[in-house]
């Protein structure tokens, strides 16, 4: 939750601000921001360096726990969660990075270390993931994992 609410807070908007206003503030924080318009100073074009990398990877973050973006991937999603088990899981600071057995990985945010204790302790791990926590936390995809075997 701590990585939402700072980059939330990076774009100054709220949960409830959409791809296009999010599109437009990465623009403008862009501009204001890219190394490029600090040629003669290289104190602060080496600070814009970092500042454009930190407004990237906060862009591609918020976009992928979009209400429009999971939208969009939903059929998927729920094909995931449906069909395929759990293969793999980490826990790490309330967020739950989940390997499902057909390579999707997705993280859940916001996971209580209390929900993680039932989940480990479930006789019936990927059951109590769908009821408990697959459609009741922010999540994003992290990637597809491809076997190369």
């Amino acid at each position: 939750m701590k990585r939402i609410i700072e980059a939330r807070k990076l774009f100054n908007i709220t949960k409830d601000s959409n791809l296009t206003e999010l599109k437009s503030i990465y623009r403008n924080l862009m501009k204001e921001w890219h190394p490029d318009k600090f040629v003669n100073d290289e104190e602060r074009k080496e600070e814009a360096a970092l500042r454009s990398k930190e407004i990237i990877e906060a862009y591609h973050f918020l976009i992928s726990i979009s209400p429009e973006t999971h939208l969009n991937n939903k059929e998927e999603y729920q094909e995931t969660i449906a069909n395929s088990g759990i293969d793999d899981f980490q826990y790490k600071g309330q967020s739950l990075k989940v390997t499902f057995q057909n390579g999707s990985v997705y993280e859940y945010f916001g996971v209580q270390k209390n929900m993680y204790n039932k989940l480990i302790n479930s006789s019936t791990i990927t059951r109590f993931a769908r009821r408990h926590i697959f459609e009741t936390h922010v999540y994003r995809k992290v990637t597809n994992q491809t076997s190369s075997i």
